[in-house]
């Protein structure tokens, strides 16, 4: 493999080198996923959702490949699976403020626990190991948040 395809690899599967943070990288690409949020939450939901499925498709060829590179299986400066997690998190979530940094801490509980079947999961080979886990995450992120919006508005509304 040419030095520039490992570069492109590793600047992927990084995050834009988020993951080389010497403190808590996957938070660092957590920010990145905030980022790339910020960017895509006005898209609409076909097009949002679009982006999430190619993230992790380029995610899962990606960190596969520099999980070969850097010689470890999901090492810690690979952060895409971070950053799709969020995106997914974030999916047809209202986009304020309050929302943005509740994803953000209760999408990284989730990451951390890997609450029943996100740790098996992990255990898969390759692209797929390090990447499902946290779009697993992800979901189950937009799963807390829907609902606090669904009590949200009951309480509202009354």
């Amino acid at each position: 493999m040419g030095t520039f395809k490992k570069s492109v690899i590793i600047f992927i599967a990084e995050g834009a080198y988020a993951g080389k943070s010497p403190v808590a990288p996957g938070t660092a690409g957590t920010v990145v996923g905030i980022l790339l949020y910020l960017l895509m939450k006005n898209l609409s939901p076909s097009v949002y959702l679009s982006l999430c499925f190619l993230i992790s498709l380029i995610g899962t060829w990606a960190a596969g490949h520099a999980e070969i590179i850097l010689g470890q299986k999901d090492a810690s400066p690979i952060v895409i699976d971070e950053i799709a997690g969020y995106l997914v998190a974030m999916f047809l979530v209202p986009t304020g403020w309050i929302f943005i940094l509740a994803g953000f801490f209760v999408f990284r509980l989730f990451d951390i626990i890997k609450p029943w079947p996100l740790m098996q999961v992990q255990d898969l080979h390759g692209g797929p190991g390090i990447m499902l886990d946290d779009i697993g995450a992800g979901i189950y992120t937009n799963v807390v948040l829907q609902a606090a919006v669904l009590v949200g508005d009951r309480f509202l509304s009354h």
